[in-house]
């Protein structure tokens, strides 16, 4: 994962408030998708991760709208020059968007948000990585398939969750894109205590995407079963030839 910026916008004057009209709107009326508000969010991830929440502000005006600024730093010793924003844009009509896509994880709820900084954390060596959170199942449910909640269904397959995880946004696919809007990507490595081929049941390989306004779709071969069989009964209609796309999404897991 690319390590994110500190600043995404011009501070106002250097002054945090949090009486501004700009800023109680955006505490009031935006929502991650499971109802969620930013400072729910904020709070629980700051239990988890490294994260230290620092204030609000509101930024320079823009073309497309005005800004709301929350800073966070990753150590309480850190410099204002250190820390890390999470900006909204108010568009004129009062449409509220985030702005960063390292923090549209945001959208999906604070347990996504939680995995996205701490598998960042564990990219850049940060000391005192919370890696339970990251290992845990159940902070997967945010990913649903027609089989059920993905956390769930991993545990019901007996699976731990392996490194390396990956929860991120991508503003964008390829320049050939016709669908608006970006995707959500969330990638793991699991091993189940299934039987079943060892090339299935060792450092499986999990990916699902969700692109804005639609379902979760599976994209590794392991997920595309997930999504459809029941816990336990993945690996009954596995054939040889199905090797060479698990070493395939290896591949891109890694990447």
């Amino acid at each position: 994962m690319v390590h994110f910026p500190g600043g995404l916008a011009g501070k106002s004057d250097g002054v945090r408030r949090s009486d501004n009209p700009l800023i109680d709107k955006v505490k009031s009326t935006w929502r991650a998708q499971d109802g969620e508000t930013a400072e729910q969010i904020f709070t629980k991830v700051s239990k988890v991760a490294h994260f230290i929440p620092r204030g609000w502000e509101v930024g320079q005006k823009i073309d497309s709208g005005e800004l709301v600024i929350f800073s966070w730093a990753k150590h309480r010793a850190d410099r204002t020059s250190d820390e890390y924003t999470v900006t909204w844009e108010v568009a004129p009509d009062g449409t509220l968007k985030i702005v960063a896509p390292y923090a549209k994880p945001m959208e999906l709820g604070w347990q996504a948000f939680a995995l996205s900084l701490i598998a960042d954390e564990v990219t850049n060596d940060e000391s005192g990585v919370n890696r339970r959170f990251l290992h845990n199942p159940a902070n997967f449910n945010f990913v649903t398939t027609a089989q059920g909640k993905l956390g769930d269904l991993l545990r019901r397959g007996r699976c731990t969750i392996g490194e390396p995880v990956g929860v991120l946004y991508s503003p964008t696919i390829d320049e050939q894109q016709t669908a608006k809007g970006g995707l959500w990507r969330v990638g793991l490595s699991v091993d189940c205590n299934v039987s079943g081929p060892s090339y299935f049941t060792r450092d499986g390989v999990v990916i699902f995407e969700k692109r804005e306004g639609q379902d979760w779709e599976p994209q590794s071969f392991f997920a595309k079963l997930i999504a459809t069989y029941a816990p336990g009964s993945w690996f009954e209609l596995a054939e040889p030839k199905d090797q060479e796309a698990f070493e395939a999404d290896r591949k891109v897991l890694s990447k």
